[in-house]
């Protein structure tokens, strides 16, 4: 198998960069988490039958995003947020729902992980931030899970695990003649927490693998580079705590590895992307302090 670990630094035409930069600048802004967005799901729960509109998917997400939100809050560092959201959406444009209204955010926990939610959210935790090595790992990252958003893997999960409890509260309504919204939300709440806790179908994660790496390398980014964290995160010691739940919620780093290496094999050595090194590193610098 292909080593990774040290891919070769591209050149790469800085007046390009600079322009594709600023274009993600100008359009992100500072659009990190805002908590008075997230609101409950009312009634899309009720549409729970049914393939979810872009509305639907939304206001699922506000409620995921909450789940996540709660066991961690977003780390506050306003300059590492802006940063990481620039990245994050660029790649994001380069998908398949580039008007989704793309939300980045780094989590303060030190466990090693990242989560999307339906509807544009991503996240990733400071852990995880502080083993990577470069802007292109950064990309990778970030792609697969907006990968994961751009295939519904999460929306698609989590409505069918609230299907299953209303079909139950279908029932008991129908006898009772009356509603229970609070119950319904409280079934989508739980079912989010299930898929958050136990994780997606494998096929679901490797899917998300080969997006991120699409993506990323579209955004002018090395295409090597998730494979590059996967290496990383397989030379960590399995049984660290700060990798129990990425362990625990996704296939280990070689078989996913060998997925990635079978549908790249040959296919993205003609494109030569960009690191970013020097510029991440400065960016990371700030954990430290």
């Amino acid at each position: 198998m292909r080593d990774y670990s040290k891919y070769p630094s591209f050149q790469y035409s800085s007046l390009r960069f600079f322009v594709l930069m600023l274009m993600a600048t100008s359009l992100v802004g500072c659009n990190t988490i805002d908590l008075n967005q997230l609101g409950s799901i009312g009634e899309s729960l009720q549409q729970a039958f049914v393939p979810a509109d872009a509305d639907d998917e939304k206001e699922i997400g506000d409620e995921a995003a909450a789940v996540l939100l709660g066991a961690a809050p977003v780390l506050k560092d306003a300059e590492l947020q802006k940063y990481v959201n620039r990245v994050g959406m660029w790649v994001a444009l380069q998908s398949d729902r580039p008007d989704l209204p793309w939300r980045f955010a780094v989590l303060d926990d030190p466990d090693i992980n990242a989560f999307a939610a339906p509807g544009g959210y991503v996240f990733i935790t400071k852990g995880l931030l502080a083993r990577l090595h470069s802007e292109a790992e950064l990309a990778g990252v970030l792609g697969h899970e907006v990968g994961h958003v751009v295939a519904k893997h999460h929306l698609n999960a989590i409505r069918k695990q609230a299907r299953t409890r209303l079909v139950g509260m279908a029932a008991t309504q129908a006898m009772e003649q009356k509603g229970h919204d609070s119950e319904q939300i409280a079934a989508l709440v739980s079912g989010a927490k299930t898929i958050y806790g136990k994780g997606l179908d494998r096929k679901d994660e490797y899917h998300a693998d080969r997006l991120g790496v699409v993506y990323a390398a579209r955004a002018g980014y090395d295409p090597y580079a998730l494979p590059a964290v996967l290496q990383t995160l397989d030379r960590i010691n399995p049984n660290s705590s700060e990798l129990s739940l990425l362990f625990k919620t996704h296939p280990q780093p070689a078989d996913r590895l060998e997925k990635l290496d079978g549908a790249m094999r040959g296919t993205l050595d003609k494109f030569k992307g960009l690191t970013g090194e020097k510029r991440f590193t400065a960016q990371l610098a700030r954990l430290a302090r």
